[in-house]
């Protein structure tokens, strides 16, 4: 029975992910399409809201819904998880309209994507603890978040950009730990030592800098540091760990 549910799951999983459906769309007038198109978006039928407009986007590359459809599909393919399609629309859309009046909701969505890549559906439906995953993706979107924060410091954007690199910040620093961990667990001390102290310099103001200075201090008695020892069992002690 088991072994029939991991496969349903996995079988769901996979269908999650498809971006094309079987629906063949009519060639109709674009402005009726995109009537279509907006319809399908409203009601959260990301799969025919997407035939739509890549319909409209390759049927009328330089029309006059052409920028609009292109920002449609990048918040389609990022609802529907399409997310590698989701970037290189993104990034096509930047290329093309450089001065565009929404390069800011354009920036971040860049950033919401990045992040959806470090999801992972298995992993949030088992409850699996991730930080020792490859953090690439968060640190292109924390980069992105950034760059929205110093160019478009008005937008309306802003404000939830910053919210998020908080927790990509701790995302990160939990990786570091995991990393700091595992050369302790490895007996490697000196590189344990090393990433511990990065991680309590990039990013002081986590939970996750914190709990690093116990990995550091076993390493040190490891190594017989007397002094590094008292030390590090001071800041410990200063922040009631």
């Amino acid at each position: 029975m088991k072994k029939h549910t991991l496969s349903g799951l996995l079988a769901l999983s996979v269908l999650v992910g498809c971006s094309s459906s079987d629906e063949i769309v009519p060639d109709i007038p674009p402005s009726e399409l995109y009537s279509e198109a907006q319809v399908s978006l409203q009601s959260g039928n990301w799969l025919s809201a997407i035939d739509k407009l890549e319909a409209l986007d390759s049927r009328y590359p330089f029309g006059a819904y052409s920028e609009q459809v292109q920002l449609d599909l990048i918040y389609a393919y990022y609802k529907n998880d399409d997310l590698a399609l989701g970037l290189a629309t993104i990034e096509r859309f930047s290329r093309l309209n450089p001065t565009h009046e929404k390069l800011d909701w354009v920036l971040y969505m860049r950033g919401l994507t990045h992040m959806a890549q470090d999801r992972n559906f298995m992993h949030d439906l088992f409850n699996v603890d991730r930080s020792d995953r490859d953090p690439e993706p968060v640190k292109k979107a924390f980069a992105d978040f950034k760059k929205l924060l110093e160019r478009y410091p008005n937008s309306p954007y802003a404000e939830d950009a910053q919210k998020r690199m908080i927790s990509l910040k701790n995302r990160l620093a939990d990786y570091d730990l995991a990393t700091a961990d595992f050369y302790l667990r490895r007996e490697a001390w000196i590189a344990a030592i090393n990433r511990a102290q990065e991680l309590q310099k990039t990013y002081p103001d986590t939970e996750a800098a914190l709990r690093s200075l116990k990995i550091q201090l076993e390493a040190y008695q490891e190594l017989g540091l007397e002094d590094a020892v008292k030390h590090t069992q001071q800041l410990i002690d200063l922040n009631d760990i």
